[in-house]
């Protein structure tokens, strides 16, 4: 075969395979523009309802949920409107100015917010308003019949039963309950160690035990236990 063939058919291979590869490389840019366009477009079409979406949703979590809650606080009922958040509270300290109770830990362990729902003690910083809905409430400034004080409160006083007395309404609310809940036979740990598990004394060391909730950074804790079993004495058989 003369050289001149050879070089000629050697120029059409090459010649065919620069044009195959412009051929797949002009396909690929052609492929990727037109993706690339139809992206974009559904992108552009979406992207209004999307945002719309993400907008009302910002929105729904910020703007407050608020319900009507009717309930008695120390004998007289209350109409509240109030954010679903609401805690008791800030339901008594901020909407009824019932300041008595008061914010210590806000995470429910020192119990100075301790207050009285349908005569059972509670946390009221740990205690959604609208779960008390209907109830009685009694806080610390319910428990005074006018100008007399309730046999808690006057013994508190008589055995000096705080220093600073920001736990003390709480301490006193507690107390209170405390003496409900024996009355009615109930029993704490100290009861089921020592095995009176039949209408317990309330010794010292019951008193401690069913106090224990409610902190005196203070340390006023003997004058409270010596108050609250002077009251348990004076009140035995009476109306708390």
């Amino acid at each position: 075969m003369s050289t001149d063939l050879v070089q000629t058919e050697t120029e059409a291979k090459v010649q065919k395979r620069s044009s195959e590869e412009s051929a797949e490389r002009g396909f690929s840019r052609r492929t990727f523009v037109k993706s690339a366009g139809v992206l974009g477009a559904g992108v552009a079409t979406g992207l209004p309802h999307l945002v719309a979406a993400e907008t009302a949703a910002a929105v729904s979590a910020t703007t407050p949920q608020t319900f009507r809650a009717t309930f008695v606080v120390n004998g007289k009922s209350q109409q509240l409107t109030l954010d679903t958040r609401t805690t008791l509270l800030d339901a008594l300290r901020e909407y009824l100015d019932l300041t008595g109770s008061k914010k210590g830990c806000d995470h429910g362990q020192c119990g100075a917010c301790t207050v009285l729902v349908d005569g059972r003690r509670v946390n009221s910083c740990l205690t959604l308003a609208a779960t008390v809905d209907g109830s009685q409430v009694t806080t610390i400034e319910g428990l005074a019949h006018g100008e007399d004080l309730s046999p808690v409160q006057s013994a508190f006083l008589e055995h000096d039963g705080f220093q600073c007395g920001y736990c003390t309404p709480g301490q006193i609310c507690s107390a209170t309950a405390l003496l409900h809940e024996a009355k009615k036979g109930q029993l704490s740990q100290v009861s089921w160690e020592t095995g009176k598990s039949s209408a317990p004394a309330l010794t010292d060391d019951e008193i401690r035990e069913r106090m224990s909730g409610n902190i005196c950074r203070c340390g006023a804790y003997p004058n409270i236990v010596a108050a609250v079993r002077q009251a348990a004495t004076r009140a035995a058989g009476a109306s708390l």
